[in-house]
């Protein structure tokens, strides 16, 4: 058959290397490295193992059957199963250790244009993605350097004379600029046919809906988000309006205006039967006094949950007749640790326990499930939705719960002094008059397929976007304390950031804060629609901080635009340095606002939400 098998060993990116592969045109599955054995891998065109959290040389770590070698296809592992590669086939790899351990954008040379690189230059530089503690130190027996980076000199390996190939960077991610190509170049060696297109998506989608309802009809959470919308049509068109009930939850934590603008847009699109749900009241009683961010979601999850039952129950619904949908995309699924070798990197609302609990009992239909953001936009674009639905911003489904950080004291690492002066001799060495000062804070990031809960580091003083582009993952590379590098708008000044007393206000979710961080998100995307980037830009979180700068009992806020096409990983936004000054004087004249950042980190290593 002409299929690509992708062995999945934990990665963020496995379903990402999927969708690449098939958007290439070619058919690819996705599989447990337990079953991949020769009998089930006979019929493929290539192998591709993925990335994963685990180290090769720890006990219990996946593995695959070394017999998949024998098999003659071609096989490329990615980071991950680069170094797994190496470590079956009598190589070396070792812990980083710093030398080694990259962490986003790098660059490797290409030392021979042959194989994976076959449509390369010798000697040419191309920019990669890196997410890796581990490393390759010694290469088995036939295989070659094909590509080297600074901090590593075995980039890229392989073994023309078998076609197998290793690669320590992410070609799925769009931040490697040249990975379909390589991609496209490892599908002509397994000399596979492109014949598949995301119409054959829609088509068997539909079908899969009918069947796995069973005749069942679906009470779907709309959320008025591409996601939840674009699944909801879905269903609609697969099933009929009649057996699809909508619901719209106000949370209490939704930007301003948001449930009205919901309601105005899918009511325009004449879709049938949405009802809307005020929720704030509930929602704010569970949440009071919670300030750790893992609890939140799943308490904000239950809620969902508790209020879709107590409406389907006034509703007089037939749980036997009727199934929960939901728009959960992959990303939700992997960064919930939904595979098995994935770890877990933030449990998002439609994955608490009480829904996966439903999912087994085979209650819960999920139509979009095995896609990413900008797959489902397409299928959007392609059902006929208009383009003010399917370009929306994303915006999480707990809403601005998960951007207003909650805090009741300050959390600095240990040796929080000793780190700042370590960090302001790097930025000497780099030779940048910039000054670095640790927060007393934590927010969620991703580094080497691992969740990671720590500080984030603000650079303060005049820079270039090409030095700050630079050193956030200079610094998140060398000081593995840091998941997030913050660029001071104001305060700008060196001196006062360096006296000033940052101490966390106290502070958990409140309608007062929400309404404070509805003002301040309402201006921003205001202001990013004023001067044309709201196209460019794929997402702009705004994030409400019970930080205190030099004025007590104050809080900040921190702008987050990145640049992304998948929101697996992201580039930082570089919007005009002047006009930015202008939307930070309109936010700071919010008299409980004592400073505004903004969020220079790539991911990884910081997550796009900051919780």
């Amino acid at each position: 058959m002409n299929k690509i098998a992708i062995l999945d060993f934990g990665s963020q990116y496995t379903h990402l290397i999927a969708t690449r592969v098939r958007r290439l045109g070619v058919y690819s599955e996705i599989i447990e490295p337990q079953n991949a054995t020769p009998a089930t891998l006979k019929d493929y065109k290539g192998i591709i193992l993925s990335g994963g959290p685990a180290s090769v040389y720890e006990a219990g770590s996946p593995t695959v059957d070394p017999a998949v070698f024998t098999l003659g296809l071609p096989i490329l592992g990615v980071c991950y199963g680069h170094q797994l590669i190496t470590h079956l086939l009598g190589g070396k790899v070792e812990p980083g250790k710093g030398k080694g351990s990259e962490f986003g954008k790098a660059e490797i040379t290409i030392k021979k244009p042959s194989g994976l690189f076959t449509s390369f230059a010798d000697k040419e530089k191309t920019q990669v993605w890196m997410s890796h503690g581990d490393r390759v130190t010694a290469l088995p027996p036939g295989f070659e350097v094909l590509a080297s980076s600074e901090d590593d000199d075995y980039s890229a390996v392989g073994d023309l004379s078998r076609n197998f190939y290793g690669i320590q960077f992410h070609t799925e991610v769009t931040h490697t600029t040249k990975g379909n190509e390589m991609l496209l170049n490892f599908l002509k060696l397994c000399k596979a046919e492109h014949d598949w297109d995301l119409q054959s998506f829609i088509e068997d989608a539909e079908e899969n809906i009918r069947k796995q309802t069973k005749g069942r009809s679906v009470f779907m959470l709309v959320s008025g988000g591409v996601d939840s919308t674009v699944a909801f049509v879905l269903l609609v068109k697969a099933l009929g309006p009649e057996r699809v009930y909508g619901l719209f939850v106000d949370t209490g934590f939704m930007r301003d205006g948001e449930r009205g603008q919901v309601e105005a847009a899918l009511h325009a699109e004449q879709i049938q039967n949405l009802h809307v749900y005020d929720g704030s009241a509930e929602f704010f009683t569970a949440l009071k006094d919670i300030t750790e961010p893992e609890k939140k979601r799943e308490i904000i999850g239950r809620v969902f949950l508790e209020i879709q039952a107590k409406v389907a129950q006034k509703l007089q619904l037939d749980p036997a007749r009727w199934m929960l949908g939901q728009g959960t995309i992959y990303p939700d699924t992997i960064e919930s640790g939904g595979t098995k070798n994935s770890a877990k990197i933030k449990t998002h609302h439609n994955r608490v326990p009480e829904i996966e609990a439903l999912i087994k009992e085979g209650r819960v239909i999920e139509p979009l499930k095995d896609l990413y953001k900008d797959e489902v936009r397409s299928v959007g674009e392609r059902l006929g939705l208009p383009s003010s639905l399917v370009w929306r911003h994303p915006f999480p489904g707990p809403g601005l719960a998960v951007r207003i950080l909650c805090a009741r004291t300050e959390d600095w690492p240990e040796n929080h002094a000793t780190l700042e002066q370590a960090l302001n001799a790097f930025l000497q060495e780099k030779n940048s008059s910039l000054l670095a000062r640790i927060l007393p804070i934590k927010s969620v990031g991703v580094q080497g397929d691992f969740r990671t809960y720590r500080h984030p580091v603000l650079l303060t003083g005049n820079a270039t976007w090409h030095e700050l582009e630079l050193l956030a993952p200079a610094l998140t590379n060398r000081f593995h304390g840091i998941n997030r590098v913050l660029y001071a708008l104001e305060p700008s000044d060196i001196s006062f950031a360096k006296a000033a007393a940052f101490t966390v206000t106290p502070g958990t979710l409140t309608p007062e804060r929400v309404k404070c961080l509805q003002h301040a998100d309402k201006l921003a995307m205001l202001w990013l629609k004023e001067i044309s980037a709201d196209r460019d830009v794929w997402q702009m979180p705004t994030v409400l901080l019970p930080l205190s700068i030099a004025a007590p009992g104050k809080e900040s806020l921190v702008l987050r635009p990145v640049v992304s096409e998948e929101a697996m990983t992201a580039h930082f936004a570089e919007l005009p340095m002047d006009k930015l000054r202008t939307l930070t004087a309109e936010l700071m004249e919010d008299k409980q606002i004592s400073a505004v950042f903004y969020d220079i980190t790539n991911k990884p290593p910081a997550t796009i939400e900051w919780e």
